[in-house]
């Protein structure tokens, strides 16, 4: 049975690649060419057997595994030479140079587009040139130009500015590089809420990453601090404790810590703990409620033109009804 191999490229760039099973297993990190778009590229080993498959069925987008039956997957087609390294170095090397040639004929064109980088295969058959902008762009001439001038096939992709940073990478506000760029392989939707469950400040140069999107990082201690916070009280919440009538003013999860104010003693700040024994204090020394004394129920009066429910009642309403049918009163007995 072939192995089964992770191949990561330039820009967090990965996909599923099949080895043969009579070759010598791959191992990470080793450098490989492998099959791509009519033609070669070079890549490295970030993931082998079970865990590659594992990474293809919950995240890989457009593996070789994943597609359909009747297509060839795709191979890894041998393990990369020292010269075919030193190749792939000078082609990223070069690939600085490209992206300004690409840039000065966007300009050329009046294109409303920001050319973010450029990417060679590494035989040279296809050049991808990733861009970002705000609309449409119509870039059927500069694709021609750009093939004549480089004689290759171009592809122009248009991404986001999530996905720009994570192929430029960078350092974060933590002083550690970028986490799309490094480890995290799907960029999940990140929105304001989660900054206010957390109580953080909305300044958006506080939560913003380098990208001018919410941190990605705001949604890793999200569930932590919404299954926390059902230990504590509400904001604006009047309890009973010690003191009296008090009021929730705010809480603080990590040292587990209840800010209270009372009318009578101002503002105070307890813990999680204190305030529940306190709580339960409260509810065991209040005097018990009196018991409701239940009136007894009247009767309901009747209501005007009806008649009790009794025999006479009935026996009435039969005769109107028969004189109504034309059958007049019945005789009355002799005495």
């Amino acid at each position: 049975m072939p192995q089964t191999v992770e191949v990561r490229f330039k820009g967090n760039r990965k996909g599923i690649y099949h080895w043969a099973a009579e070759a010598e297993p791959l191992r990470l990190q080793d450098a490989v060419i492998v099959e791509a778009d009519r033609g070669q590229d070079f890549g490295r080993i970030t993931a082998v057997g079970e865990t590659a498959l594992k990474k293809c069925a919950s995240s890989c987008s457009g593996c070789a595994v994943g597609e359909a039956p009747a297509a060839a997957p795709a191979t890894v087609v041998r393990r990369a030479t020292g010269e075919d390294q030193t190749a792939h170095e000078e082609l990223r090397r070069g690939e600085e140079d490209v992206r300004r040639k690409v840039i000065e004929k966007v300009r050329a064109h009046g294109l409303q587009m920001k050319v973010s980088d450029a990417e060679w295969q590494w035989d040279r058959k296809k050049l991808s040139v990733y861009f970002t902008a705000e609309k449409r762009v119509d870039f059927r001439n500069l694709v021609r130009d750009l093939a004549g001038m480089f004689r290759t096939r171009i592809e122009l992709r248009q991404i986001g500015v999530r996905d720009e940073a994570a192929r430029l990478s960078g350092v974060g506000r933590c002083g550690r590089e970028y986490c799309c760029s490094t480890w995290l392989t799907e960029l999940s939707p990140v929105n304001l809420g989660l900054a206010k469950d957390q109580h953080l400040s909305l300044n958006p140069s506080q939560i913003s990453g380098g990208c001018g999107r919410l941190l990605c990082c705001l949604k890793y201690e999200h569930e932590f601090y919404v299954t926390s916070r059902k230990r504590f009280p509400k904001e604006g919440k009047i309890l009973n404790t010690a003191r009296g009538q008090e009021k929730v003013v705010a809480v603080d999860i990590l040292r587990e810590r209840v800010f209270l104010r009372s009318e009578q003693d101002g503002p105070r700040i307890i813990p999680l703990l204190q305030l529940k024994e306190e709580i339960e204090t409260a509810e065991a020394s209040r005097p018990p409620a009196p018991e409701p004394i239940l009136n007894p129920v009247a009767a309901p009066a009747p209501q005007p033109g009806t008649e009790p429910a009794t025999e006479d009642a009935r026996a009435r309403r039969r005769r109107r009804g028969r004189r109504r049918r034309g059958g007049g009163s019945p005789p009355s007995p002799e005495g």
